[in-house]
């Protein structure tokens, strides 16, 4: 297992990787139009912005194969997705401690949006609820989620 900075040449790496776990895990938490809300938020113009801001990474299996990718915004985790066919592996711990680790050289406190399908880790790794959210989609169907933080020691 390795992470590394994303290059331009990643960016539909990492749209295959986020679009398809929306599409596979999320409609088990939410209504189709908070999916379509998800989808086009992470859209390729915006994975694309991100990569060419050095803020975005690849988790790679042993076989060099791309299986998560993860996102750091100063001192907030964006866009954390491992494939649904790689989860329970261990990859998504992966990601979270490097991010962590990343984020601690500059701050003392991590910040993530967490859906309601990651909300469980996000508690199990000391994160706390400090903000709900709801954004109405279309068809009037709404999207839930809680902004969570940690202390971290730099």
């Amino acid at each position: 297992m390795s992470i590394a900075l994303a290059k331009r040449s990643d960016i539909d790496t990492v749209r295959i990787i986020t679009h398809s776990t929306i599409k596979e895990v999320y409609p088990r938490y939410y209504p189709k139009g908070a999916v379509s809300f998800f989808l086009s938020h992470h859209s390729t113009e915006n994975i694309s912005d991100d990569i060419s801001r050095s803020i975005v990474y690849l988790c790679f299996d042993s076989d060099n194969t791309a299986v998560g990718t993860a996102t750091i915004k100063n001192n907030e985790i964006c866009r954390l997705f491992v494939l649904p066919q790689f989860q329970g592996r261990g990859y998504g711990r992966l990601l979270l401690d490097f991010c962590e680790k990343e984020i601690a050289k500059g701050y003392d406190e991590v910040v993530i949006d967490a859906s309601l399908s990651a909300k469980c880790i996000y508690l199990k790794r000391g994160y706390r609820e400090s903000e709900y959210h709801i954004i109405t989609t279309e068809n009037g169907d709404h999207l839930c989620y809680d902004v969570m933080k940690k202390q971290i020691k730099k």
